[in-house]
């Protein structure tokens, strides 16, 4: 039987969620992080996270179904339920974080092109 099948106490559940949550934050870098998200998740569930990431951008970019199918092997079902999670606070945080580093990494580019580096 799978841990997740059995309910914790509510008030451990939200004790257990906050060290999570600070442990995260805590984190220094991108090097603690992807040492941490290794050992922590198995390739499975990895991928899934990622791929869902990957998924929300990609809608949030206007790719179709089925682009996004052939590209990171996803079910339709799948696609529509990321889709669905769009509306979702942290979604948008993760998407606006991304667009963020897109649009920073794009002027770096062109100040280096002018500045000659």
């Amino acid at each position: 039987m799978r841990t997740s099948e059995f309910k914790l106490n509510p008030s451990l559940k939200k004790q257990i969620i906050e060290t999570f949550i600070q442990l995260v934050v805590d984190l220094k870098d991108t090097r603690e992080v992807e040492t941490f998200l290794r050992d922590f998740l198995n390739e499975s569930e990895l991928e899934a996270f990622t791929k869902r990431l990957a998924i929300a951008y990609w809608l949030k970019k206007k790719r179709s179904y089925s682009n996004i199918k052939n590209n990171l092997k996803v079910s339709s079902a799948t696609i529509a339920s990321v889709q669905d999670m769009l509306v979702r606070d942290g979604f948008k945080l993760a998407l606006k974080k991304i667009e963020a580093e897109e649009w920073a990494n794009q002027w770096a580019e062109k100040i280096k092109k002018i500045v000659g580096k």
